[in-house]
Formats: structure tokens, C-alpha cells, sequence
């Protein structure tokens, strides 16, 4: 299928072409890296409706702390309502949480993370995640 003109009064985009055209206007996909940007930013304020917007519904997230502290996951969590759990408990909880990149390199739709974990009263931690990108947004992502 193919969308008519832009200027077609009858314009109404078809879903590859909704990514591209929002309202009749250009939408810049962002890359790996500048998602990563994002969600670092996202985290640091623990802004949770902007971290979960950088995720596409259906997406999955994978940590070993999910494991520890949710077994019954068996450290995966599906879809935003369970992340937004997750990561609203952590927030709650660790309100000095913060992540501080040291690396991000972008390998085609793969964005590997390197980063420090500090939480106030708790030695610092170095993580590596890596986000795995689909259609401009998150779709996997997991803590290794």
C-alpha cells in the first residue's frame, strides 16, 4: 500500500508512513545513540512516562536484579505496565539512584551501554546493557 501525497486532503498514513508523518509533518526518527541519550536523561530524573515512551508496547526487559528480587519473572518483564512497576519501585525506593554513562556504541539496531550505577549508602556498580531498537523504539533491552 501506498500513502497519497501529503497535500491529498484525503492523507490519512498507512503505519509505515504514520513513523515518518505526524499531522502532516516530518518526524526525524531517532538513532540508537540518541535513544540511549534519552533514556539516560529519562532515568536520571526518573521520569517514568518518559523513560516507558522511548519503549514500544510490547517490548521486554531482562535483569539479573528482576531475577533476585522478582523470581517468579525469572528476571523478565513484559510490556510498559510491567515496567513501569519496576522501575517506579526502584525509584521509590532508591530516589539517589542514577546511571552515568562511560560508553555507548551503536551497532546497526543494537545500542551496547556501558555504565556506573550509584545509589547513595551503596558502592558503586559498572553495568553493560544493551537496548535492542525496532521502528524507533525499544523493543528489548536487557541488563547483562
Amino acid at each position: 500500500m501506498h500513502c497519497p501525497p501529503l497535500c491529498s486532503p484525503s492523507f490519512s498514513p498507512c503505519n509505515p508512513c504514520f513513523i515518518f508523518y505526524s499531522h502532516s509533518s516530518p518526524i526525524k526518527i531517532m538513532s540508537p545513540t540518541e535513544i540511549a541519550n534519552k533514556w539516560f536523561s529519562a532515568f536520571n530524573i526518573q521520569n517514568v512516562n518518559d523513560l516507558l515512551s522511548l519503549y514500544d508496547d510490547n517490548a521486554e526487559h531482562f535483569s539479573p536484579r528482576l531475577l533476585k528480587n522478582h523470581p517468579e519473572t525469572n528476571g523478565l518483564i513484559k510490556g510498559k505496565a510491567a515496567m513501569k512497576d519496576w522501575w517506579q519501585g526502584a525509584f521509590d525506593k532508591m530516589p539517589s539512584l542514577r546511571y552515568s554513562p562511560i560508553e555507548i556504541r551503536e551497532e546497526g539496531d543494537i545500542v551496547f551501554l556501558k555504565y556506573k550505577r550509584t545509589v547513595d549508602g551503596e558502592p558503586e556498580v559498572i553495568v553493560n546493557e544493551y537496548l535492542k531498537i525496532s521502528s524507533g523504539l525499544i523493543a528489548y533491552s536487557k541488563v547483562t
